[in-house]
């Protein structure tokens, strides 16, 4: 017997048959037919009310919205409906970025890049895009195969096209894809030119989206472009690697793609730049839509880089980099004496064991800020280059800016921000993204940013040091900074926004002890900064925490930072107790914070 709906469900009803009329994917037209049955021919079983309600609840859900252009750009759950990533919501993005481009550029042929990765229906996304544009008077530039998205920035801004997208959903879970989208060419000059959009770029292109009626009344070409190869991948090859110095290559590598498309790639560019004892983790080099070895494909996650840490240990490895799916993030792990468990039985043979752990992205960013900083030659006729980073991000890249006699800019999250700093020399966000060639890439680049890391450890290595000697270095100089994340995962979003409110209506009065002297909303904005959703808490001995919601996933994360004062003649057991001492300050703001949230 079918449930009575109320005037509101049966309007969502009929926008879910008005959506399967109107899709051309039947995969996502069976998804909401059955839904559909669901909600209207129940059986007569005791749990059918409740399959109902679901299946009400996830059409909801589906039809809540229409998907926007966030941190990352586009990126939902591969499924139909409008709050989803789906052919149907990608050919009317493609529509409404083809119709933003003919407006900004009346008279002209916009000329666009496109590029997509490895996941389930990436390809498909990718062509239609290209369907959509090329119809709509776009000359269209197409990769045909999967690759990084780094690849593809760099191709945009070697073509000089107008606009650049790619299909990816970088690290989320297997289900998702996403969308970004870059504007350069005629569209967008100076220090933002080849970057991801922000506003007014987003709403504007958001607002020609909403104007497409009808997908299937969307003219679609099935040829027309140029397809992108071999020589063009190679071209971003070689200019990576031509950012290679002289100097070590006696260093062991173990690498891992986790199932993404960075593995030939990262292999080729080392190989090129004169490294040659790289071992790639065997069960995650081929790229795999399904992630079958890791719980979630994020290199920050627990347990990503086990396998690779594994192989680290067998093979007295020396360093192991780990990119994310879409190979814009970089991950590193080395030995650090500091963490050898002692204690361990013999027959232990863990990475822990042997010291191993991976660097925070902070440290990441700081080391490869003052090795890019180092290696800078000023142009006396040219500005001074700035180094830049994220809000949420460590202060100890502005110390090192400073000691270099460069700018610094803290930007809003995002490297749609970051890699519109003034005359940026180096960039870097604490989760493991890093610009280290900004006149390559407007974006982070996870192989880039390996070659670099790679080429610092060689050199470290044939000095008798590390990188630990070498972040000690920076403790030394800049005194030590500890950088950790309190971040909840919540599946009702509903609870993200009173979490902030609470802790906007209640903040807490101490830090690890310290009295918090400054509660700043930045929904207000601050320090020239757009207003965004988020709250910074400065405790008086410099303890500083900022919470706010992620834009990439349904989470609301605590970015906490510690400091120690260090000796500038401090031995490595000097260090050790500044570090220890650190730790501790950081487990008691944790728990504070842990208390603030209602965690």
């Amino acid at each position: 017997m079918a449930i009575e709906l109320t005037d509101e469900e049966q309007v969502l009803l009929q926008q879910a048959r008005d959506w399967i009329d109107d899709d051309p994917e039947e995969t996502t037209r069976r998804e909401l037919k059955r839904l559909l049955r669901t909600i209207e021919n129940p059986d007569n079983s005791s749990d059918s009310k409740g399959r109902t309600s679901g299946a009400l609840g996830d059409l909801k859900d589906r039809f809540a919205g229409t998907l926007q252009f966030g941190t990352a750009g586009l990126r939902g759950a591969i499924e139909a409906g409008p709050n989803r990533m789906n052919r149907s919501v990608v050919i009317k993005a493609a529509a409404g970025i083809a119709a933003y481009l003919n407006e900004q550029l009346p008279g002209q042929t916009p000329r666009v890049a496109i590029g997509y990765d490895a996941r389930h229906f990436s390809r498909a996304f990718a062509l239609d895009s290209a369907g959509v544009l090329t119809a709509a008077g776009c000359e269209v530039y197409v990769y045909s195969h999967a690759l990084p998205t780094p690849v593809l920035a760099y191709t945009m801004n070697r073509l000089n096209a107008d606009a650049g997208i790619v299909v990816t959903a970088s690290h989320n879970p297997p289900k998702d894809n996403g969308y970004k989208v870059y504007l350069g060419g005629r569209i967008v000059e100076g220090d933002g030119h080849g970057a991801q959009i922000v506003p007014p770029y987003d709403s504007e292109i958001a607002a020609h989206i909403a104007q497409v009626a009808s997908v299937r009344e969307t003219p679609r070409d099935t040829h027309g472009w140029h397809t992108l190869d071999e020589k063009d991948l190679n071209k971003y090859i070689d200019a990576v690697v031509g950012l290679k110095h002289d100097s070590p290559r006696d260093i062991t590598i173990v690498l891992t793609p986790l199932h993404g498309v960075g593995g030939a790639v990262v292999d080729k560019v080392l190989a090129h730049a004169g490294f040659d004892q790289l071992i790639s983790v065997a069960q995650q080099y081929e790229p795999d839509p399904d992630f079958p070895t890791v719980s979630f494909p994020n290199p920050e996650e627990p347990g990503a880089i086990d396998l690779a840490l594994e192989y680290a240990v067998r093979s007295d490895a020396d360093i192991v980099l780990a990119n994310d799916p879409d190979a814009d993030r970089c991950a590193v792990a080395i030995k650090d004496p500091r963490v050898i468990d002692a204690h361990a039985a013999d027959s232990d043979d863990s990475p822990a064991k042997h010291g191993w752990r991976m660097l925070h992205g902070d440290e990441v960013g700081s080391l490869l800020g003052n090795y890019v900083a180092s290696q800078h030659t000023p142009d006396p006729h040219g500005p001074t280059m700035t180094l830049a980073n994220s809000i949420v991000s460590s202060r100890l890249l502005e110390k090192i800016a400073a000691h270099h006699s460069l700018n610094y800019a803290a930007t809003l999250t995002g490297f749609k921000w970051i890699s519109r700093a003034p005359s940026l020399l180096f960039g870097y966000e604490e989760a493991l993204g890093y610009c280290v060639a900004p006149q390559l890439v407007r974006d982070k680049d996870g192989i880039s940013a390996a070659l670099l890391v790679a080429e610092l450890a060689a050199s470290l290595k044939a000095e008798g040091k590390s990188i630990i000697d070498y972040l000690d270095d920076l403790a030394r100089t800049h005194g030590f900074h500890l950088t950790d994340q309190l971040s909840a995962r919540f599946s009702d979003l509903s609870l993200i926004p009173q979490t902030m409110a609470r802790l906007r209506a209640t903040p807490p009065t101490e830090l690890a002890g310290s009295p918090v002297v400054e509660v700043v909303d930045l929904s207000e904005g601050v320090d020239g900064l757009p207003p965004t959703d988020g709250i910074r808490l400065l405790a008086q001995d410099g303890t500083r925490v900022i919470v706010r919601p992620s834009g990439t996933e349904p989470k609301v994360k605590c970015y906490m930072e510690v400091l120690e004062d260090v000796a500038h003649d401090a031995t490595f057991d000097d260090v050790t107790v500044a570090r220890v001492s650190a730790r501790s300050r950081m487990e008691q703001v944790r728990e504070d914070m842990t208390a603030a949230l209602g965690l």
